[in-house]
């Protein structure tokens, strides 16, 4: 007989798991360190891959549920230089295979598919101990603790569980974004809206990039990218918001006033987010009672792939408890077997894609990228 599934993390990749065990009639329980569903907003649009998300959402039973939040139109893209000259511009012709969603909706589309007692809220994993047969104790910091024989650390970048299996820790990749919104922007931020088009936008050049996506209700989502050391942005006073937001802008002087607006005239103070990853072949020894999925395992830098990954980990895990319901040992091998060849292969391409975007030949590399994705597509 199965033991009952203790998982730690509400993201996407935790959700996803739960939702499959659920379906498979298998007793879960998932940890979150959030008091509340809406207690932070969830990020912007996601592109759902055909070939990984769709496949867990597929396994999840919500493919038909998902369809209905997509986003039209929001595949399009186009790459720009620092001037705003458009080198390359993709319509959405529903053929892209990456539909888009906002992140929110998929989040509680998942949400909703579980009974309400299968979250628990507001719990916050301060350590994790291994007992040694397999079992270990999870204390939170509301001082309560939970011993389970089957813990998945889904518990993101920092993941606490990941000590249990690995001495990995993230490293910065010396690239940093910096988050903003424009709101309302076809009316107050006519250049932006035009420059940004209606789906995805790229203006880059060597070291530096302003990106952006257009989201539902006339949103403006960007990340301003920088090369820099991480000191250069610590040093940064972001409780400051005109003043981080000057001294970001400074690096891009000369640039098209259509793409600086992005960040010069943003709704939202700028949020820094710096880069930071797990090596491409990151992995472990297998170790009872145990194993990890999304960021935990494979922290990547951003190229569309996490939230995909983390998602077909929690689907691929699901399906082989399901299948080995009593050799949990077996299950978590074949998961494993089959996870890190995957987030190793992805790994690498997206330090190659931060490279297109960020390297010495951008915009010109993005543009033969795109170009290159186009010509191998089926007719």
């Amino acid at each position: 007989m199965t033991p009952p599934v203790t998982i730690v993390g509400a993201g996407l990749g935790g959700l996803t798991l739960a939702r499959v065990l659920h379906l498979h009639g298998i007793l879960v329980t998932l940890y979150e360190a959030e008091a509340s569903a809406m207690a932070r907003t969830q990020g912007g649009m996601l592109d759902i891959h055909d070939d990984s998300g769709q496949l867990a959402l597929k396994a999840a039973g919500l493919f038909e549920e998902f369809r209905s939040l997509i986003h039209e139109g929001g595949q399009a893209s186009r790459v720009l230089d620092q001037h705003g000259k458009v080198l390359l511009d993709e319509p959405d012709d529903g053929t892209g295979g990456r539909p888009e969603v906002r992140r929110g909706a998929l989040r509680r589309m998942l949400l909703d598919s579980l009974p309400a007692e299968t979250i628990r809220w507001g719990k916050k994993l301060a350590s994790v101990a291994a007992h040694g047969d397999g079992r270990h104790e999870l204390t939170f910091a509301d001082g309560s603790h939970v011993s389970t024989e089957l813990l998945v650390g889904a518990d993101g970048a920092w993941s606490k569980v990941r000590a249990l299996l690995s001495s990995a820790t993230p490293d910065y990749v010396g690239t940093s974004f910096i988050e903003t919104y424009l709101r309302d922007a076809d009316a107050q931020h006519a250049a932006s809206a035009e420059a940004v088009g209606g789906g995805g936008m790229f203006a880059n050049a060597p070291g530096k990039g302003i990106f952006a996506h257009r989201e539902p209700d006339s949103v403006l989502h960007a990340y301003i990218a920088l090369n820099r050391p991480a000191e250069w942005f610590t040093a940064i006073d972001f409780t400051d918001a005109p003043g981080a937001t000057a001294h970001i802008a400074a690096e891009f002087e000369g640039w098209a006033p259509a793409l600086t607006a992005l960040m010069t005239d943003a709704d939202t103070p700028p949020v820094l987010r710096m880069l930071h990853t797990l090596p491409n072949d990151h992995r472990w020894d297998r170790a009872r009672g145990v194993t990890l999925l999304g960021d935990a395992a494979h922290l990547m830098s951003p190229a569309g792939d996490g939230a995909n990954l983390a998602m077909l980990d929690g689907a691929e895990l699901g399906k082989a408890i399901a299948a080995h319901p009593a050799d949990i040992e077996a299950a978590l091998a074949t998961y494993e077997a089959a996870l890190f060849p995957r987030s190793q292969s992805a790994a690498i391409g997206a330090h190659q894609i931060l490279e297109l975007c960020l390297g010495d030949r951008a915009p010109h590399s993005l543009v033969d990228f795109f170009t290159g994705m186009r010509e191998r597509m089926p007719e």
